[in-house]
């Protein structure tokens, strides 16, 4: 599954209803009413108002241990409850990036906690994460999340702590879309 790329198309179909979105730093996204979530390719057709790219990668952060007990409880996307999802594109600043990796490991999880916190919410929240970093998007990570509508409570919870984290001082430029399947 590594390197596959997703197009996360917004504009007016699409299987996903978007419900809010929600600019919580930098430049929003022009609105849509729908988002499609599609493997594509690094070409740009879509028909939509915005198109933001991804691919899935290995786990650049996680170490052996953290990814077996991941893998343990971790759901698979698409669950027929989960028809709850929310789509979080993210670019940390430069001064993040400048930061050797071993650094950046340690605002995650020394002080932020990241997989720590991460993980009190699964199996409830399934998640993906898609690096755009490498293929010169705007954003340098998208994240999707699905849930059922009974969960969004504790998804929330999860964000706030997040947010609040060591981490989330170097986010320049983050959206919160929150959707319903179609």
């Amino acid at each position: 599954m590594n390197n596959i790329i997703f197009d996360f198309i917004g504009g007016k179909t699409g299987d996903w209803k978007v419900l809010k979105t929600t600019t919580l730093a930098g430049d929003s996204l022009p609105k849509v009413t729908h988002i499609d979530k599609i493997q594509s390719s690094l070409l740009n057709r879509f028909e939509g108002l915005w198109s933001l790219k991804g691919t899935i990668s290995n786990l650049r952060y996680t170490q052996k241990e953290e990814k077996v007990q991941l893998e343990a409880k971790q759901p698979d996307l698409g669950r027929k409850k989960a028809t709850y999802a929310a789509l979080i594109p993210i670019k940390k600043s430069e001064a993040w990036w400048s930061l050797a990796q071993d650094e950046r490991r340690d605002v995650m999880e020394k002080q932020s906690k990241h997989m720590h916190h991460g993980m009190k919410y699964l199996p409830a929240i399934a998640r993906q994460l898609f690096h755009s970093r490498d293929i010169n998007e705007p954003f340098d990570f998208l994240t999707w999340f699905e849930f059922a509508p009974e969960d969004e409570p504790a998804f929330n919870e999860l964000l706030g702590i997040m947010r609040k984290s060591e981490e989330w001082k170097y986010v320049e430029r983050e959206i919160d879309i929150r959707m319903v399947r179609v």
